[in-house]
């Protein structure tokens, strides 16, 4: 196992210039961005906290299935440090049209968790529970 190795992620919206309007509209700072001769966004980082995700616009003619109500199988989590920035996080989530998955709710392991879907489909769940720790 590589020591060095690291984690990033990324995602491509059909419209990444509403994306990354919505990511500001939920606490998101865009740090970076390089849009191309077209108006697309070619590169982009934005950052809450220590959390960093690059977003660009997509480049490929496909769609990933998604069902509202279900979850896809993957999204992003988002680890916030206490249970009102949880409900705060989802608040802001729902009013910027993010369509509520699971309500900010307390978990039977002692956590606190809520899940949208962004405008375009993107799974997000937030939570207190820390990946890598133990509940």
């Amino acid at each position: 196992m590589d020591p060095a190795a690291r984690l990033h992620a990324y995602l491509s919206y059909r419209d990444a210039s509403a994306g990354l309007r919505w990511l500001e509209s939920v606490g998101f700072q865009v740090v970076s961005r390089q849009d191309g001769l077209d108006g697309t966004v070619q590169h982009a980082e934005v950052r809450l906290g220590e959390a960093v995700l690059m977003v660009a616009s997509a480049d490929a003619a496909y769609d990933v299935p998604r069902l509202i109500g279900r979850s896809s199988g993957g999204g992003l989590y988002l680890w916030l440090p206490r249970s009102s920035d949880v409900d705060a996080w989802h608040g802001r989530a729902v009013g910027a049209g993010a369509v509520e998955v699971i309500a900010p709710e307390d978990t039977e392991w002692g956590t606190r968790r809520s899940r949208v879907l962004d405008p375009e489909g993107h799974e997000w769940s937030v939570g207190t529970y820390g990946p890598g720790s133990s509940w």
